[in-house]
């Protein structure tokens, strides 16, 4: 299992990143959306861990990228704004979000989260 996560707060997703792996998940991560393209160009990932809201590309604008290059791909969304309805509002024109997760997110919320894309996912969902 492979895991990108993007996220503008550099602090934040190294220690997201170091913390999975810890836990024995490969992570890598970006701190923009150009560069998590760039990464996803170079190495195949199971799930996507992406901030809503980031300079340049957003989060809803890498999603609609990432899907198109890798259907196979599944997303996480994080993000320290708002509430879920600003959230919904902001993803209506990406699709369907697998899961949304409040900032600071909890590890243990996120594993659970990962696992349950991942089983989803492996029975031809």
């Amino acid at each position: 299992m492979r895991i990108l996560l993007v996220d503008d707060e550099e602090e934040l997703v190294s220690a997201l990143a170091e913390r999975l792996q810890l836990r024995g998940i490969t992570a890598d991560w970006a701190t923009s959306g150009r560069q998590a393209l760039e990464l996803a160009h170079r190495q195949t990932y199971d799930v996507a861990v992406i901030d809503l809201k980031m300079p340049g590309i957003s989060g809803v604008e890498l999603k609609k990228q990432l899907v198109a290059g890798f259907p196979g791909l599944r997303f996480i969304f994080m993000s320290g704004h708002g509430s879920l309805s600003t959230f919904e509002s902001g993803i209506g024109e990406a699709g369907h979000a697998d899961y949304f997760l409040l900032k600071p997110v909890d590890i243990n919320q996120l594993l659970g989260r990962i696992s349950e894309l991942l089983a989803t996912s492996h029975q031809g969902h």
